[in-house]
């Protein structure tokens, strides 16, 4: 799949950086072209892309302070700053375009909706979401601006594939390097979900391609990815079991959104050398995969590349009904009902006969 990536505030930068360097150095070739943008300077300023900075005559290039009802509105008036400067990138070529998000700062939260409702509005390629999911622990603000910018960003985007911090982040990590392996872990498997169809190492029996990907998200909403591998033997035979193992390993284990498994429609890839793919164990892990979600819409195919190793890439598209996400939709509504709540004034806490003027 060809695709354009846009990257909305910090955490969207990053990660849109993460894939656009995993394509480059796989050598997939499948991002043809990736941008940035963002309300605060010094976000964009370590990032390798082109940049865009919107908001300067509201925020002076200083961050919109986690207030994503401001993100929306600095994106929508600077909206087609943004589009003049992703148009020359949107080529004939490409298949897709990605808006990629932290759903819980202000400008990504914020602003990622507003530019998927406008990139619908201008291009014919199906425009997708990768929105990721704040932890428990980053706050009530964080956890209110993901339920609000979620809800809008689903209706918007033809898919939303997300990511969830809390499952992808180690206990003992720093704050900047659990966040770094949650960018490579994510673009790993966004990267071979666009690679797949486009790789030229061998010739598979039945190959993944664009259609496939964009057909399996058509059923909308919200989507999850999983990727798994083991060690190859160089008989197919006995790579049954490990066909196996590594699809159920991708959907137990490595999805992005976990326990995410009641999916509308499902694609699997297996990848590696074709003569060491096993087919009877391909079909028994699709077979799985449609037991597993409770769909009849699951694709399959090979992912051909000169590897010792066999893995499996599967997308879930239409989760929304799955725990996981029903968890966090709680802890959102949870959130905007803390919200809510009257805070007390410090100041009247001065206002007794217990307390001595000064003066």
């Amino acid at each position: 799949m060809k695709a354009v990536l846009l990257g909305v505030g910090q955490a969207g930068g990053k990660l849109t950086t993460a894939i656009a360097e995993f394509d480059a150095d796989a050598g997939y070739g499948a991002v043809l072209d990736a941008l940035a943008v963002n309300t605060a300077a010094a976000d964009l300023d370590p990032l390798p892309l082109e940049t865009v900075l919107v908001g300067q005559s509201r925020v002076n290039g200083h961050g919109v302070g986690g207030d994503n009802e401001l993100g929306a509105e600095v994106m929508d008036e600077d909206a087609v700053e943004v589009l003049d400067a992703l148009a020359p990138k949107v080529t004939a070529e490409a298949e897709a375009v990605f808006v990629v998000a932290g759903l819980g700062g202000g400008t990504g939260s914020g602003g990622a909706p507003v530019l998927v409702r406008e990139l619908n509005r201008v291009y014919d390629v199906p425009v997708y979401a990768i929105g990721i999911l704040p932890g428990r622990d980053e706050g009530t603000m964080y956890q209110v601006n993901a339920g609000r910018s979620l809800k809008t960003l689903v209706r918007e985007a033809d898919a939303t594939i997300l990511l969830d911090n809390d499952a992808w982040r180690s206990s003992g990590e720093s704050m900047e390097g659990g966040y770094e392996a949650i960018n490579a872990s994510m673009a790993k498997r966004i990267g071979l979900i666009l690679a797949a169809g486009e790789a030229v190492e061998g010739v598979g029996e039945s190959v993944v391609d664009t259609s496939e990907v964009i057909n399996t998200l058509r059923a909308g909403g919200m989507a999850a990815v999983g990727f798994a591998s083991a060690p190859a033997a160089d008989d197919p035979q006995e790579n049954v079991t490990t066909v196996t193992s590594a699809v159920r390993s991708a959907v137990m284990t490595g999805l992005s959104l976990p326990s995410a498994t009641d999916a509308d429609a499902a694609l699997v890839a297996v990848a590696g050398d074709p003569d060491r793919i096993s087919r009877k164990g391909a079909e028994k892990a699709r077979k799985w995969l449609q037991e597993e979600t409770g769909s009849m819409q699951v694709r399959g195919g090979d992912f051909p590349l000169d590897s010792d190793r066999i893995a499996a890439l599967v997308l879930l598209a239409g989760v929304e009904r799955s725990q996981r996400v029903e968890a966090f939709l709680e802890r959102a509504r949870q959130a905007v009902r803390d919200e809510r709540e009257e805070k007390p004034d410090p100041a009247a806490a001065f206002e007794n006969d217990e307390i001595d003027d000064l003066l």
